[in-house]
């Protein structure tokens, strides 16, 4: 049995059949044997490598659905004195290309104790939670059946890639292929 569709969250409707809990890391697939919680197997056989997002589903040639659940990950969740304060640290995070989970009054990421000091520099409040992940897709997020999907990098770079950004009446794309190595 073969998974090959994926329906985003909030497209779909009923019971799934099984679900499959997957981390965070463990999300960004295109082709892998799985077995859902309740014992249904399966390959899951998408065109390209696609975003799975807590909530969305599976669908298996037979037409059974399974739900995607993101599992429990070691998390920090910062939290600020209100949402200007939050805006400055959350602009911090995204300076460094870090996977953030937005949520109505904290912002979630992936535990790093650099970060974390960081934060609490910036006057954050930083604690340590076990909570599923599922950060926002971002700006240059690929489409995949009209869900934005994100591309994290896990590691932090500075904007000098030895050639100028000329930002004038054309599109900017940022594609992270410049020729050059991030580290990490």
């Amino acid at each position: 049995m073969r998974a090959t569709a994926v329906k985003p969250a909030g497209s779909w409707n009923g019971e799934a059949a099984d679900s499959i809990v997957l981390d965070y890391d463990d999300r960004h697939r295109r082709r892998m044997a799985m077995t859902g919680t309740h014992g249904t197997s399966f390959l899951l056989d998408l065109p390209e490598a696609t975003w799975l997002r807590s909530g969305d589903a599976l669908a298996l040639e037979d037409g059974r659905l399974i739900e995607v659940v993101a599992a429990p990950e070691p998390l920090l969740e910062i939290r600020c004195a209100d949402p200007l304060h939050l805006a400055r640290v959350a602009w911090h995070l995204g300076n460094r290309h870090l996977p953030s989970q937005i949520m109505p009054k904290a912002i979630r990421i992936r535990r790093d104790h650099v970060i974390a000091d960081m934060a609490r520099g910036l006057g954050a409040q930083v604690r340590e939670i076990e909570a599923p992940f599922d950060p926002e897709g971002g700006a240059y997020a690929e489409s995949a059946g009209g869900q934005a999907h994100g591309h994290p990098h896990g590691h932090s770079h500075d904007h000098r890639h030895g050639h100028d950004h000329h930002h004038h009446d054309h599109d900017h794309h940022h594609d992270h292929h410049h020729g050059h190595s991030h580290g990490g």
